[in-house]
């Protein structure tokens, strides 16, 4: 692999325009939709009750359960199957049987029992597991994940601009706030429940992005020291084609891994799975589409204090390089006119 891609010389920001595009095309259709329709966040962030219950029958199924649970007061319950085909479970956000305080969340867990063993009898089901969090936990826990992608904004943005200047760290920022709205957008388009689970993959997908961005970055720096007299943009593509077979191999092992997780792991890490693919795709894709254009944006809008000579500053402002006019009473070919 790497020797496919030891002489590589694509030149990347030449498509940046379609790559730009193409995300917008993307990412924008979902915020619309979570603009009318919000996200499906789960009973972590709203508060409610998880109830996962197992049939001692084998022929009870989601039908059933949602029946019995309709006849009582958690006709707006979600069911789903959950690992084998008699077990359930079952998520009432706070406010289902009518009361939204913190023993309304425990009152939920005993209105499922109830239900249950109304419709098939006592002994019927067995309580695997209950969890219940109030809406004062929920509002906190949302407000806390907000507090710890924001912190990692800020962190980030100190980090870069120490290690290498203030240019790389807003590239770096922008694409990682890509990374976010497109990982949402996914969310919101597979109708993902939006958890604990996966604020935490949000967060994974930063990091590994972000490791991606510095990457390259710190290539670019490296080459702008070593090849002075070229032009920004040329600079940009050598670092990314040279960066290629370690993006290549980094991102493909770990996508073999998530591909594993997704298939053997099971319903609980399933949407962490997904999330997680979808973040290392865009992660790749954003430091070769998104960081290294927006850094050619800024840095041809705000030249950097970095050695470029003269030709790479007039080529970063899309000049063209004329020799300055010879001194008055001279021939063209610089010898002097005699005088009288």
């Amino acid at each position: 692999m790497i020797k496919v891609f030891a002489n590589a010389n694509y030149d990347f920001l030449s498509k940046r325009k379609i790559a730009i595009l193409l995300t917008a095309l993307f990412v924008i259709p979902g915020f619309i939709w979570i603009l009318f329709g919000g996200l499906n966040y789960s009973i972590e962030f709203t508060g409610g009750t998880i109830v996962q219950v197992r049939a001692n029958s084998d022929t009870i199924d989601v039908g059933d359960v949602r029946t019995a649970l309709s006849a009582g007061a958690l006709s707006s319950a979600e069911i789903n199957e959950f690992g084998a085909r008699n077990e359930f479970v079952i998520r009432a956000r706070l406010g289902e049987t009518g009361d939204t305080t913190e023993a309304g969340a425990q009152r939920v867990a005993l209105e499922v029992t109830r239900s249950l063993e109304s419709a098939f009898g006592p002994g019927s089901f067995t309580l695997q597991r209950r969890e219940a969090v109030g809406p004062k936990v929920g509002s906190e826990l949302r407000q806390r994940a907000m507090l710890a992608i924001l912190l990692s904004f800020i962190v980030t943005l100190v980090y870069l601009a120490f290690r290498f200047e203030w240019r790389f760290g807003v590239a770096a920022i922008i694409a990682t706030l890509h990374d976010i709205m497109a990982t949402i957008a996914f969310m919101r388009y597979l109708n993902l429940e939006v958890s604990l689970v996966l604020v935490s993959a949000i967060l994974t997908v930063i990091g590994y992005s972000l490791n991606d961005t510095i990457v390259v970055f710190d290539r670019v720096r490296e080459n702008l020291h070593k090849y002075k007299r070229d032009d920004f943009a040329g600079v940009l593509n050598r670092s990314l084609n040279e960066t290629l077979p370690r993006t290549v191999l980094t991102g493909g092992a770990t996508l073999l891994a998530l591909l594993s997780l997704l298939l053997l792991a099971g319903e609980v890490l399933r949407p962490f799975s997904w999330v997680m693919l979808f973040g290392i795709v865009t992660g790749t894709f954003s430091s070769v589409y998104i960081a290294s254009p927006v850094l050619l944006y800024i840095e041809r809008r705000w030249p950097g204090k970095e050695a470029r000579g003269v030709k790479a500053r007039v080529m970063a402002a899309g000049e063209t390089m004329t020799p300055p006019p010879p001194p008055a009473g001279t021939r063209p070919s610089g010898k002097r006119v005699p005088t009288a």
